[in-house]
């Protein structure tokens, strides 16, 4: 199975998926032009990772800003690894944020509350 490797633009984050470390790292500003698109790359990404590695899984998100849409987007991934952890898979979720960046803590404890993989909330 590939990386998955995107690069950083003015309205998209850095991706980084490693079928062989389980990590995924999703950093930078999030609102991009067409979100599904965008998106549906790491969501592809998972869905082979699941299909085919089958091991642990640790994504950490370091956003500073997100759009709407790349909230819901967000919110999409954690639901599909809460039901790879859910059949018993290892999942792990970092998440990042400045420590004046009450808007992004907020939205973290937020998605944390949703789920039932382990959540773990840092201050940069």
């Amino acid at each position: 199975m590939d990386s998955l490797n995107l690069e950083q633009t003015k309205n998209t984050p850095t991706v980084n998926c490693d079928p062989d470390t389980g990590i995924m790292e999703i950093k930078g500003s999030s609102y991009p032009e067409n979100t599904s698109e965008f998106y549906g790359q790491i969501v592809d990404w998972i869905n082979q990772y699941m299909l085919n590695v089958t091991g642990e899984l640790t994504l950490n998100f370091d956003l500073d800003y997100l759009n709407s849409s790349s909230i819901k987007f967000v919110s999409d991934i954690i639901e599909k690894l809460e039901t790879y952890f859910k059949g018993g898979g290892e999942v792990k979720i970092n998440w990042y944020h400045e420590e004046d960046d009450e808007d992004i803590q907020e939205m973290g404890e937020e998605l944390k509350e949703d789920t039932k993989i382990p959540f773990n909330i840092f201050t940069k």
